[in-house]
Order: structure tokens, then C-alpha cells, then sequence
């Protein structure tokens, strides 16, 4: 009998252990301007990898398109300061003249609900998370060159010779950082790239240190 007990006690916490699947985990895209993170985020979100974007607060103000707690959360400037203060935010950055940041109580409550959160920002920004959620996937996305780059740069018809010499300027200083983040992916092709990165995601969705450990009796 007492051995019939223990195997059924066994099978029970094994039972439970399986069910408890994995623990989410925060995924951190980035990467230099024109290297297409947009068109990454967009994508990820829809592809059933469990995933929510975190959204940001600014200081900027609404435009007439943009929705409150959708695309951002609109924070005056003494609000965005005391939540500084207050250590609200994961990260943040002054961005011409205008305040960013990411809220960590957006990304708790997300995990909480047991959703992956991802999040599009520099890698200054990237360095922040980490100090906060280490065991975060960390992901560059690169471009196939620095040509391409620029060429990419030059097809939006949104920025001046001056603009796009100081973004390729910062990519060259980002793209010198890669070392710091978990995987690189050269977004050589879209649909090829994010079948790349999530596989990423899947594949950390499987590792077994986010598991709760499964103790033998």
C-alpha cells in the first residue's frame, strides 16, 4: 500500500508540474533605425507566440489618430517626473526634447497573466530591462549591410543627407553592441527573419530553466 501511495503521489506532482507549463518571460527587440523592428513587432504579435507588446508612456502629445493606453500612455511632464522618482519605470530616455519610458508595473502585470511581453527599444534602453529581468531573450536585429541600410534609409523620403548620416552614424555605434544581446538576426528577408525569431521564442518557451525544478521523492 505505501508503495502504491508514493507512485500515486509520483504521478500527481509530475500531473501538476506538466500543467504548470513555462514561466513568461520578457523579449527585448532591437536594433538601428531603418532596419524594419516595426514591421518585427507587427508581425510577432500576430503570429500565437503568446506575446503582448508592452506600451510605453510619453510626453509628447496625442496625435489625433493615437488612442490612450493603446499606443502610449500620454504623461504630463511632473507625472512622467515623480514616476522617475517614484521608480516606475524599467527604462527611460529623453528622445528630442521628450520623454519615454516603459512601465514596470505594464510589464508585471502581463507576465502576471502569463503572457510574454515584448518590447521594441534601443540598446541603452535594452541594458535597463536587463538589469531587471535577466533571464529576458534578448534579440538584435541586424541589416544586411550598411549599404542596405542607408539604401533602406533613403526609400523612406522622410529624412534629410543630415538625418541619415547621423542614423547610420548610430547604427554603426549600436551594430558595435551586438555582443551584449542573446541573438542576432539579419533581416535579410522579412518573412525568413521572423521565422527566425520565432523560433527564438519558441525555443526559450521550451527551455527547461523556466520550468519550476521537478524534485524526485
Amino acid at each position: 500500500m505505501s508503495g502504491s501511495g508514493s507512485k500515486s503521489r509520483t504521478s500527481n506532482e509530475v500531473d501538476a508540474w506538466l500543467a504548470t507549463g513555462h514561466r513568461p518571460f520578457v523579449v527585448v527587440i532591437s536594433g538601428p533605425s531603418g532596419v524594419g523592428k516595426s514591421s518585427f513587432v507587427k508581425q510577432l504579435l500576430a503570429a500565437g507566440l503568446n506575446l503582448e507588446y508592452s506600451v510605453s508612456a510619453t510626453t509628447r502629445a496625442r496625435r489625433p489618430h493615437e488612442t490612450e493606453g493603446r499606443d502610449y500612455f500620454f504623461l504630463g511632464r511632473d507625472e512622467f517626473r515623480r514616476r522617475i522618482d517614484a521608480g516606475e519605470f524599467v527604462e527611460w530616455a529623453e528622445v528630442h526634447g521628450e520623454h519615454y519610458g516603459t512601465l514596470r508595473s505594464e510589464i508585471e502585470r502581463r507576465l502576471g497573466a502569463g503572457k510574454n511581453v515584448l518590447l521594441d527599444i534601443d540598446v541603452q534602453g535594452g541594458r535597463a530591462v536587463r538589469r531587471v529581468y535577466k533571464d529576458g531573450v534578448f534579440i538584435f536585429v541586424l541589416p544586411p549591410s550598411l549599404a542596405d541600410l542607408e539604401e533602406r534609409l533613403r526609400g523612406r523620403a522622410t529624412d534629410s543627407d543630415d538625418t541619415i548620416r547621423l542614423r547610420l552614424d548610430n547604427a554603426l555605434r549600436e551594430i558595435k553592441l551586438v555582443s551584449e544581446y542573446d541573438y542576432a538576426v539579419v533581416n535579410d528577408e522579412l518573412r525568413s527573419a521572423l521565422d527566425r525569431v520565432a523560433s527564438i521564442i519558441v525555443a526559450e518557451t521550451c527551455s527547461t530553466s523556466r520550468r519550476p525544478p521537478l524534485v524526485s521523492t
